[in-house]
C-alpha cells in the first residue's frame, strides 16, 4: 500500500488515529504479515503531520505487537502467532469455527489418567528430600527400572528427554550432519518431517504396504546413500500400519546388507495407547538401533515426557549435550510418571483408553463400510482416507461441520494423483460416527 493510500484511510491524524487506522487494516487482512509500511517520513508527508506524529504511531503499534521496526530496514506488520509454526504444523493448526474437529491429532482429554492423585503423592514423597544436584542421573531410579522391564530390547542406556520430537530431533543430531540422507516412512508425521527440513536433512521416501515400510524402497533408499531410517513400528502416523514380525525380519535382512550399516531410530509415539504389542529392531540390529516411546498419548501431553534407549555411543552424547541446554527432564514430572506407571488405578485408566481408541477406530471403520469406503484394519488413534480431490474433501466436510487434517502435510513426495485426509479418530464421539462417515464418504468422492 502507498503511502497515499494508507494516508487516504487516516480519519484521525492523531498518534492515536493513526495507529488505529493501521490496527484495523492488518485486523480487516487489508496489510498482511510481512508487508512493508511506508518510512515515517513518507507517511508524514502523505498526511501533513509530523514524522514525530507518526513515530509515535509506529511505536504504539510495536508496543502492541502488531508492526517490527528494523531500523534502515523499515517497519513491516508483525507475523501473528501462528506463523511461528513450522509449515506442516500451520497445516494442522488451521480450525474452522463451529466443527468438529478430528484434525488435531491429540489424545481425548477425557481419557488421560487422573495426575493429582499422583501429584499429591509425588509431593509429599519430595517434600523432605534434597534439592536434586545438576550433576545427578538424568532419570530418577524408579522410573529407570519401569522402563527397562517393558522395553522392546536390552538397551545399553536409558534417558528421558521433553516429548518425542525432541528425542528424534536431539537423536539425529548425533547420528547424522547437514545435507546427509534420511530415509523416513513416507506419509509420515508432519513435526519430524518439518524437524528434518530445519535439520537440513535429504529425506528419502519409503513407502509401506499393510505390513510395514516395504523392504524393496528401504533398500533403494540405502542404496542412495541414506545414513538413517526412521520408522513407526506400530499404529503408524497417519496410517494405522504396525509393522509384523515377518516384515521386521525383512527390514533387519536389508539394513545388514548394507553396505555402510545405518542407524535406526524408532518413534513409538503412541506407546501405552496403541493395541498392538510393542516391537522393535533392536533385538534384531543390536548397537544400532535408537528407540523412543512417548507418554504423550497414554499419560497426558504436558507431562512432556518421551523415554530413549539404544546403544551408550549415542545415548551418552545425547546426555553431555543435554546438559549445556536444559540440563535433564523435570525430575518432578519423572516421579509422577513413575507413579502413574506403577499406580492400579492409573494403569486401568492407560487400558480403557486403549479399548476405546480401538473401539472408536473400529466405529469409524464399520460406518464407513457401510457407505463404500473400506478402510485398512490398523491401530491407533487416526484413519488415513484417499480422496480424489483434497481441497473439495476438505470443503464438502467443512461445510458438513466435519474438521479433518489435510494429507498434504503428511506427505514426503506428492501423490501421482488425488490426495488424502487423515480422521483423528481418537476424539470422534460415538454418537458422530455414523454421521461424520457419512460426511468422510460423500467427501472421498468429490
Amino acid at each position: 500500500m502507498s503511502p497515499q493510500e494508507l494516508a487516504d484511510r487516516v480519519t484521525d491524524r492523531s498518534p492515536r488515529g493513526i495507529a488505529a487506522t493501521i490496527a484495523r487494516l492488518v485486523h480487516a487482512g487489508d496489510l498482511l504479515p510481512g508487508d512493508r509500511l511506508p518510512t515515517v517520513r513518507e507517511l508524514a508527508a502523505a498526511l501533513g503531520v509530523s514524522p514525530a506524529t507518526v513515530g509515535a504511531a509506529w511505536q504504539a503499534l510495536a508496543t502492541a505487537g502488531l508492526v517490527l521496526s528494523r531500523g534502515r530496514a523499515g517497519t513491516s506488520v508483525l507475523p501473528g502467532p501462528a506463523s511461528r509454526l513450522p509449515r506442516r504444523y500451520r497445516e494442522l493448526a488451521r480450525v474452522p469455527a463451529a466443527c468438529l474437529d478430528l484434525g488435531g491429532g491429540g489424545p481425548d482429554a477425557a481419557l488421560l489418567p487422573d495426575l493429582r492423585p499422583a501429584l499429591a503423592r509425588v509431593a509429599a514423597r519430595t517434600r523432605a528430600a534434597r534439592p536434586p544436584d545438576y550433576l545427578d542421573d538424568p532419570v530418577v531410579p524408579e522410573l529407570e527400572r519401569l522402563l527397562r522391564a517393558s522395553w522392546p530390547f536390552a538397551a545399553q542406556r536409558l534417558t528421558v528427554v521433553d516429548g518425542a520430537v525432541d528425542a528424534l530431533g536431539r537423536v539425529l543430531e548425533q547420528v547424522v550432519g547437514f545435507g546427509d540422507r534420511v530415509a523416513v516412512e513416507d506419509p509420515g508425521a508432519p513435526p519430524l518431517l518439518d524437524l528434518l527440513d530445519h535439520l537440513g536433512l535429504e529425506r528419502v521416501a519409503v513407502p509401506l504396504d499393510a505390513h510395514g515400510p516395504r523392504p524393496d524402497a528401504l533398500a533403494h533408499a540405502l542404496r542412495v546413500g541414506a545414513r538413517a531410517v526412521l520408522l513407526q513400528p506400530r499404529a503408524h502416523n497417519p496410517t494405522g500400519v504396525s509393522t509384523t514380525p515377518a516384515r521386521l525380519r525383512s527390514l533387519a535382512a536389508v539394513l545388514r546388507r548394507a553396505a555402510a550399516p545405518p542407524w535406526v531410530v524408532e518413534d513409538d509415539h503412541a506407546g501405552d495407547v496403541a493395541s498392538s504389542p510393542a516391537t522393535s529392531l533392536g533385538a534384531l540390529l543390536p548397537g544400532r538401533v535408537v528407540h523412543v516411546r512417548s507418554y504423550s498419548a497414554s499419560h497426558g501431553p504436558d507431562l512432556r515426557i518421551a523415554a530413549v534407549g539404544g546403544p551408550a555411543a549415542v545415548l551418552d552424547a545425547l546426555v553431555a549435550r543435554r546438559l549445556l541446554g536444559p540440563g535433564w527432564t523435570s525430575r518432578l514430572l519423572q516421579r509422577v510418571l513413575a507413579d502413574l506407571l506403577a499406580d492400579a488405578r492409573a494403569v486401568a485408566a492407560v487400558a480403557h483408553a486403549r479399548d476405546a481408541y480401538r473401539a472408536r477406530r473400529e466405529s469409524l471403520a464399520t460406518a464407513l463400510a457401510r457407505h463404500g469406503v473400506a478402510v485398512p484394519p490398523g491401530d491407533g488413534l487416526h484413519v488415513w482416507l484417499r480422496v480424489r480431490d483434497e481441497d473439495a474433501a476438505l470443503a464438502r466436510l467443512e461445510a458438513a461441520g466435519v474438521r479433518v487434517a489435510r494429507g498434504r502435510a503428511f506427505l514426503a513426495e506428492p501423490p501421482p494423483r488425488g490426495g488424502f485426509v487423515r480422521v483423528t479418530t481418537g476424539v470422534l464421539p460415538d454418537a458422530d460416527a455414523e454421521r461424520v462417515a457419512a460426511a468422510l464418504a460423500a467427501a472421498v468422492r468429490a
